[in-house]
């Protein structure tokens, strides 16, 4: 497998349509991450502040980078004819994927601050805004990016371009030498001093024999003469 790609100069690229629907499903969800934040207040899903497109940099850090990184992986994998480019998609939607579930956690310590408190009278609703918002959004997110790699990365069946059947040998028909294919068997012929069988015709073979010089000689037992 050392020398797989210079062999086949069309290793690298692959069909557009691979990467698509994985491409499509990451471009929904790193939308959603990165509008959820500015759009949730007017359902009353959201954290504080309570406003509608309210900017601060915890948002900004930990809701629109991640959710633009997730979009612009989704549409690197839409678009991508090599799989490079489709790597490069997908391993950006892992990341930020990644930064979804463990960034609310390690803002304190950067010095991001915090994304704010949930709007929650119920522990329930807690849950959902914290899955839909941070946890659960970023866990989707690795998952799809991770099928969408091991999709584009793993060369099928049908990537290889088949090898082609050698030619039949023409030369050798041309200068009047046998030629013997696969599917041909070689003609056996009797030799003329072979023992057969005695058939049908054995008896009157053998009687035209009887009136030749050496008719007597055959029978047994031999005359002695």
């Amino acid at each position: 497998m050392k020398h797989a790609e210079k062999d086949y100069p069309g290793g690298l690229s692959m069909p557009r349509s691979r990467g698509a629907v994985s491409g499509l499903l990451l471009v929904v969800l790193g939308a959603w991450g990165a509008l959820i934040p500015f759009v949730g207040p007017h359902f009353n899903f959201a954290y504080t502040p309570d406003r509608d497109w309210a900017w601060s940099t915890a948002r900004g850090w930990l809701e629109v980078l991640p959710g633009a990184a997730t979009v612009l992986g989704g549409l690197l994998l839409i678009v991508a004819g090599s799989r490079v480019t489709a790597m490069l998609g997908g391993w950006l939607a892992v990341l930020a994927g990644a930064w979804f579930v463990v960034g609310a956690q390690v803002a304190p310590l950067l010095g991001i601050g915090s994304p704010g408190d949930p709007i929650a009278a119920t522990e329930s609703k807690r849950a959902a805004l914290e899955i839909s918002y941070f946890s659960g959004l970023g866990v989707l997110i690795v998952f799809v990016g991770g099928i969408a790699l091991a999709r584009t990365t793993v060369r099928l069946a049908r990537d290889v371009r088949p090898l082609e059947a050698p030619a039949a040998p023409a030369a050798s028909a041309q200068s009047g030498e046998p030629s013997l294919s696969g599917l041909e068997e070689p003609s056996r012929e009797t030799p003329s001093g072979a023992l057969t069988k005695p058939g049908r015709g054995w008896r009157r073979d053998q009687a035209a024999a009887a009136g030749s010089p050496g008719a007597a000689y055959l029978r047994w037992p031999h005359p002695q003469g």
